[in-house]
């Protein structure tokens, strides 16, 4: 598991998002929501696609986000 170890920098993360975890490929203190651009710091970090490779803010987010590319296809 790579959520809790590492010496993180206060910038941007950059993530390799799992089933049910990630994996930090550069290090940092948050991502950010790939539908509302807010800062997520990595500890709070609980709602991501690992088809889409984006991480999102909240449960909502994250749903609307789903119904938005499920009309597109």
């Amino acid at each position: 598991m790579n959520r809790l170890g590492g010496n993180f920098s206060g910038g941007e993360a950059e993530l390799r998002y799992l089933d049910s975890d990630y994996k930090v490929i550069k290090p940092g203190a948050f991502v950010r929501c790939a539908v509302t651009g807010a800062p997520i710091p990595l500890e709070e970090l609980k709602y991501w696609s690992v088809a889409l490779q984006e991480p999102y803010i909240d449960a909502a987010t994250s749903l609307a986000r789903h119904q938005d590319i499920a009309k597109t296809r």
